[in-house]
């Protein structure tokens, strides 16, 4: 049987694991073996962490939301039921963000929802 070298195939397939490592601290980009562990971990924490990131975002707008209309006299939750009630179509990406910049709008919100919670 012929002679099968590897070293090529080799190469290429360290020199994948080595560019996904540079900026790592130390033996993480120098050893063959701790930069594939290394970045394989990496691979599952990024993939981990993309998924948190919108839980962590939708949160954040709840407590932002929830402060502003707890200032206003109403709770959250009766807040959004309000709206949905009341047909009012804003995620809370963007009622948070209204929140925050522009209050007298959300001012306006609140009353709608007050009207809305009173019928």
């Amino acid at each position: 049987m012929a002679r099968v070298k590897r070293a090529v195939a080799k190469r290429k397939r360290k020199k994948k694991f080595f560019k996904l490592a540079e900026g790592y601290w130390g033996a993480k980009s120098r050893q063959y073996r701790t930069v594939r562990e290394s970045t394989k971990r990496a691979g599952n924490y990024a993939f981990r962490d993309r998924k948190a990131r919108k839980r962590d975002f939708r949160s954040l707008w709840i407590a932002r939301i929830n402060a502003a209309v707890r200032s206003q006299g109403i709770s959250y939750s009766q807040f959004i039921n309000a709206l949905k009630k009341s047909k009012v179509n804003l995620n809370r990406k963007m009622l948070s963000e209204i929140a925050v910049t522009d209050s007298n709008s959300f001012q306006q919100l609140v009353e709608i929802a007050k009207k809305s919670k009173a019928s």
